[in-house]
């Protein structure tokens, strides 16, 4: 078999006993790996309804077929659990070198049950395993943790994924973090790894992948490298060039939601970012793109090794909480990395504590004295350390704004900006519609990497993205204020082809539908060289398809309804300011395009799939788990 290492590790914490699976090349196709896959034992291992704590909660983190080739965005894991956020199944990516290193070390995953009697690490290299203690390294933040393993082991080329103090202290928003830097961020994975007391897994190999057509992938990889030099000029600025852009537009979250325009976004920009702090900038392994920041601030002493801030780090740390203090932002960044936190959550539940103190329903007899106050970063950065350690107000906030409202009561959860208890990225549904119903219907919560966005399927947004959308079956574009059926479709779609991005474990700001250095064709191309197979386009859509419905069974396992898919009610309330000012989303609008997206993709009134559904894609065994808790419409 080519592309993929065949086997996959098994790691039971209650009793120490690993072993090795090794699937046949029919369930590599099938799932392709990433989520998909990490799914399938998810759905096999963890009881429905028990508690994301619980150490039945299985834990999985696969790489895909393509992962170690010489590719732009190749480097991908994705993390999978029941999430102690989300409502919900529990879905993260992260870059780095951590993924390529994993294949070379002779695995394409890692299953985790139960719960550890004490802290210990996984140690993988060259085809062996074992775990061991880690009673040295609790405690320690990413960067310390990295410096310790790599000189016990000699060895500086050493890939360590692991959990920082946050998500020892189970804050619900913990990610886990690799090269100090890279995040998978979203919807704590980081604290099911703390519950399980698995500090790290770290990986060493030398046994490069079989490939069934490596020239062939060198011409694309080449091409690519010329276009990031001549016309991809993504990793110039990074993530960071979108700032001023999504100001332009008006859809820059502010002030918490309540604008789309921002008075300090000059001071917080990409540019600013690259003038005046930006050190250099890295690359994940293999890839020419080289979008990640490293930075260095001296009135704050940032550290460089926790790399620098994304697009979403510089809104949610700064625009959220109308922070306009470039050093604050970036030192919240440091401290997010170090103490292993999703730079998006947290920002975003600072900016509810703001919303919350400035409205009078908290004040310092609550907050223990700080000055919560929007646009303080001092208070910010002193808030971020009472949540890392579960402090006074802090521990609060560190079961993120969607139950932290619950908590505090007093109408704390009219300020609350998320879905499914995983708060908002920093791209608006008011400006980008489909968003709106992407981020309610989305099985994991809000979440900006789950489809394109608007802006990519409107008449003027060039022959190339269009094109691309063509591939998809999309060839009626829209205007990005409107949320048709048509829209709903886009959204579907897109939805599905982020699936396999996720599965295949491709960078999705280096493969996409729109935009991105590589479209579909080149994606299948990638995964049909590097495992030798005939995919045809649908049979890759297919899998992100099985993805989408893999996620939708978990939910509605666990008794996730037709409300779950819902939006704050910051939503529906008119933006002030600038050019989104007076726009809202309406109820009736929103409402209908769930209903459009349900038709669309085979859920019955309730929001869950039909048996039909799932047997349409050779899913007869999930529709056989879920119909063990919850009755199917045929």
């Amino acid at each position: 078999m080519h592309g993929y290492a065949g086997k996959i590790l098994h790691v039971d914490l209650s009793n120490s006993k690993l072993w090795v699976e090794q699937p046949d090349e029919k369930f590599y196709r099938t799932y392709l790996g990433g989520s998909a896959m990490g799914l399938y034992y998810i759905l096999k291992h963890t009881p429905a309804q028990i508690d994301a704590f619980d150490p039945r909660n299985t834990l999985t983190f696969f790489i895909g077929g393509a992962t170690g080739a010489p590719i732009s965005g190749n480097s991908r894991v994705s993390v999978n659990a029941k999430s102690p956020l989300v409502n919900g199944i529990g879905d993260a990516q992260a870059g780095g070198y951590w993924p390529a290193e994993l294949k070379f070390a002779g695995f394409d995953g890692v299953v985790v049950y139960g719960k550890s009697p004490k802290p210990v690490y996984l140690w993988v290299h060259d085809g062996a395993y074992e775990l061991r203690d880690a009673a040295h390294l609790w405690g320690k933040v990413t960067g310390d943790v990295d410096k310790i393993l790599k000189a016990e082991y000699k060895d500086n080329d050493l890939e360590i994924f692991q959990i920082g103090p946050a998500g020892e202290n189970k804050v619900r928003f913990a990610a886990v973090m690799n090269m100090s830097n890279r995040a998978a961020g979203r919807t704590g994975m980081g604290a099911v790894m703390g519950s399980k007391l698995l500090k790290a897994i770290v990986v060493r190999g030398h046994s490069k992948p079989s490939l069934a057509d490596g020239k062939l992938l060198n011409v694309i990889h080449k091409d690519g490298a010329k276009k990031t030099v001549n016309e991809f000029t993504f990793g110039l600025l990074g993530t960071p060039g979108v700032v001023m852009g999504q100001q332009a537009g008006g859809g820059l979250p502010t002030h918490n939601w309540d604008a789309g325009v921002f008075d300090g976004a000059q001071d917080i920009s990409g540019q600013r970012l690259y003038d005046e702090f930006l050190l250099k900038r890295e690359t994940c392994f293999a890839c020419s793109v080289r979008c990640k920041r490293v930075v260095q601030e001296e009135s704050l002493k940032v550290d460089p090794v926790y790399g620098g801030p994304e697009y979403e780090t510089l809104a949610t740390f700064g625009s959220y909480c109308s922070v306009r203090d470039m050093p604050a932002v970036l030192k919240a960044n440091e401290l997010a990395n170090a103490y292993g936190v999703d730079t998006i959550s947290c920002g975003a539940t600072v900016a509810f504590g703001m919303d919350l103190y400035e409205n009078e329903v908290i004040g310092q007899a609550e907050t223990g004295g700080v000055d919560l106050r929007f646009g303080n970063g001092a208070a910010m950065l002193d808030m971020m350390m009472k949540i890392f350690n579960r402090e006074g107000f802090g521990n609060v906030l560190a079961e993120g704004s969607a139950r932290a409202a619950k908590m505090i009561g007093h109408g704390a959860e009219d300020y609350v900006v998320a879905c499914k208890g995983q708060e908002f990225p920093a791209h608006m549904p008011q400006v980008k519609r489909s968003l709106g119903l992407v981020y309610a219907v989305n099985a994991h919560g809000a979440d900006h990497e789950s489809s394109e966005h608007d802006t990519s399927y409107m008449p003027n947004s060039g022959a190339a993205a269009l094109g691309r959308l063509h591939m998809l079956g999309l060839d009626n574009p829209q205007d990005k204020f409107v949320l048709n059926q048509e829209k709903v479709r886009f959204a579907s779609r897109t939805m599905n082809l982020y699936g396999v991005l996720n599965s295949a474990c491709l960078c999705n700001f280096v493969f996409g539908g729109s935009w991105q250095l590589y479209g579909p064709e080149e994606m299948l191309n990638v995964i049909n060289m590097s495992a030798g197979w005939n995919m045809t386009m649908d049979e890759m859509m297919t899998v992100g398809e099985r993805r989408q419905l893999m996620m939708r069974a978990f939910n509605s396992r666990d008794g996730l309804k037709r409300a779950d898919d819902a939006l704050p009610t910051k939503m529906f309330k008119p933006l002030t300011g600038g050019k989104s000012d007076g726009i809202a989303l309406t109820e009736a609008e929103f409402d209908a395009s769930v209903e459009y997206f349900y038709n669309e993709n085979g859920y019955d009134d309730r929001g869950i799939p039909t048996r039909s559904r799932f047997e349409s894609v050779g899913l007869g065994w999930v529709a056989d788990e879920v119909e063990k808790v919850v009755p199917l419409t045929k």
